[in-house]
């Protein structure tokens, strides 16, 4: 079953648009899949202010409260050391794979911490969003 992920902002628009392929979280979990990358309500003001990241979002509409990209966790390890340019120490970095932003965002009010189950209503909009081969790559076949 398809996942949620409420990831803030900038950092969800480097997800879907800035080949950000690792999230850090300090909490574990054990499932791969595919995730829906739902932007949250909360901005990091900060981050916005880091010369990198302000050169990656620069242009970029920072949609909040919505699902702006479909990607899959196909691993994850403890902090190795710097894996990437995104990963952080002492956290978890979850291994982001099939990245692919959609084309409008989709609404969605609430986000939650962690992973959380998404209403099968806003599945179904995100999949409209999608080619076939893609939504049946990432979300599985209709029934």
């Amino acid at each position: 079953m398809v996942r949620a992920l409420t990831v803030r902002q900038p950092y969800a628009a480097c997800i879907a648009y800035a080949g950000k392929t690792v999230e850090n979280r300090v909490t574990r979990w054990s499932y791969r899949g595919t995730i829906l990358i739902h932007a949250g309500a909360a901005v990091d003001k900060a981050a916005k202010k880091h010369p990198p990241m302000a050169s990656v979002i620069r242009g970029l509409q920072l949609e909040q409260r919505a699902v702006i990209a479909v990607a899959r966790i196909v691993d994850a390890h403890d902090d190795d050391g710097e894996c990437t340019p995104w990963s952080l120490p002492g956290h978890t970095h979850y291994v982001l794979d099939d990245i692919t932003p959609l084309p409008l965002p989709v609404p969605h009010e609430r986000g939650q911490l962690g992973l959380w189950f998404p209403p099968a209503e806003l599945v179904a909009r995100v999949r409209l969003q999608l080619d076939d081969d893609t939504a049946g790559r990432l979300l599985g076949r209709e029934v």
